[in-house]
């Protein structure tokens, strides 16, 4: 039994009404009918091989008919609007509660994160900081250990409205609608994740009435999509949306004032203490049934005067959470260290590199963090002296001639 669009969507409304039924009554039929306005299905009532006895009637399905009932996966109900979509789809899986992190530590801002989203209240919150610190970690493992639900977004400049609210898509042949991460976790009182927000271009302006809290128009539908408790949305960046004065990080953006402004709270997330950042190195290895305590030591005293001297404007590049969590699974692999170190820094320069490299052989001869940055000062103030000995020899000859 093949049925055409409009008595297909019936029975679709009748399974989203009532479940996974084999028989309906015509009182349901009527309801249906009633609460969805559409036409009442004398098609299937006057169907004699439909009809059970009076006033019940087999529900078409299986081999009488194409029409598929919708699960979890896909949530169907009738069009809104006289487009060529035939229903509408959501393409998550049932469960999008992150997995923990059995090496992840609670450093940082993670606590007030946690807090904001256990209140379950709608309260945006962007998170700023440099790269490899760990600012989307903290967020996915504070829902990983609240058990909410959580949708992620990374964004781009190429980031526009149908990527985010939704579009029309084919499937099976028909053209549907496909909700986007936004409608997605809105309706499922979801924490949306914007990642790399400060790439985004002014397309992302489309999310103010979402930041606002109260819902949003989706004008391609003809639809007004109430958040449901617990939505809420957490943004994270290397910059504060001003742009990237140095030109570190390449195609940030400068984000509209009023956008910005939408976030009560923003928070600067740091790169976690040395004893933290140890802790989470002897994680990772312990997970890769390793132990080097010793190693471990050495590399975040070599993160940390790397770090000092990048903050004191001596390097152009640094050693993040994340990188040293790469050299540790490096070693893992390879059981050796200063091969470690040398792969997960190619992707710096030559003389970055080679300088980072030169650093560890010292940490690992045994100096301190302290003694390395002294003989740096050191260093870098006898090249001054030696720089302004030549200028003054050179104004001495000039004045001379």
């Amino acid at each position: 039994m093949l049925l055409n669009e409009k008595q297909r969507n019936f029975i679709e409304l009748c399974y989203k009404e009532f479940g996974d039924i084999k028989e309906i009554t015509r009182a349901q039929l009527v309801k249906v009918e009633k609460k969805h306005k559409v036409s009442f299905p004398q098609w299937l009532v006057s169907n004699k091989d439909l009809k059970v006895k009076k006033g019940l009637f087999k529900m078409p399905s299986g081999s009488d008919t194409d029409v598929e009932k919708p699960n979890t996966m896909e949530k169907v109900v009738k069009p809104t609007t006289e487009k060529e979509a035939a229903y509408i789809v959501s393409t998550l899986t049932d469960n999008v509660v992150p997995n923990k992190d059995k090496n992840f530590v609670s450093f940082g801002n993670y606590p007030d994160v946690k807090s904001i989203i256990k209140s379950n209240r709608f309260y945006p919150v962007f998170i700023t900081g440099l790269s490899g610190n760990g600012k989307t970690l903290a967020v996915t493992q504070a829902c990983a250990d609240l058990k909410r639900e959580l949708i992620r977004v990374n964004i781009t400049i190429e980031t526009d409205e149908d990527d985010l609210l939704g579009g029309f898509r084919l499937k099976d042949g028909q053209t549907v609608w496909s909700n986007g991460p936004i409608i997605e976790a809105m309706e499922r009182g979801a924490v949306l994740l914007l990642d790399e927000i400060d790439l985004a271009s002014n397309k992302i302006m489309c999310l103010q009435p979402v930041l606002e809290g109260s819902g949003i128009f989706v004008k391609k539908i003809n639809k007004w999509v109430t958040p449901k408790s617990g939505f809420n949305v957490i943004a994270t960046a290397n910059t504060k949306g001003q742009g990237s004065e140095d030109g570190k990080f390449i195609g940030t953006n400068v984000l509209n004032e009023a956008f910005l402004e939408r976030f009560p709270v923003t928070f600067e997330q740091k790169y976690p203490s040395v004893a933290i950042e140890k802790k989470i190195l002897n994680n990772t290895l312990k997970s890769y049934g390793k132990s080097d305590v010793k190693f471990i030591d050495k590399l975040t005293t070599w993160a940390d005067v790397i770090r000092k001297t990048y903050f004191d404007g001596g390097v152009d590049e640094i050693i993040s959470t994340r990188r040293l969590v790469h050299i540790t699974q490096a070693y893992s692999i390879f059981a050796n260290k200063m091969k470690a170190i040398q792969m997960c820094t190619n992707r710096f320069d030559d003389d970055t590199k080679n300088s980072f490299v030169e650093l560890y052989t010292k940490v690992d001869a045994g100096a301190s963090a302290d003694q390395i940055i002294d003989q740096q000062k050191k260093a870098e103030l006898e090249s001054q002296i030696e720089s302004n000995d030549s200028e003054e020899d050179d104004e001495d000859e000039s004045e001379s001639i």
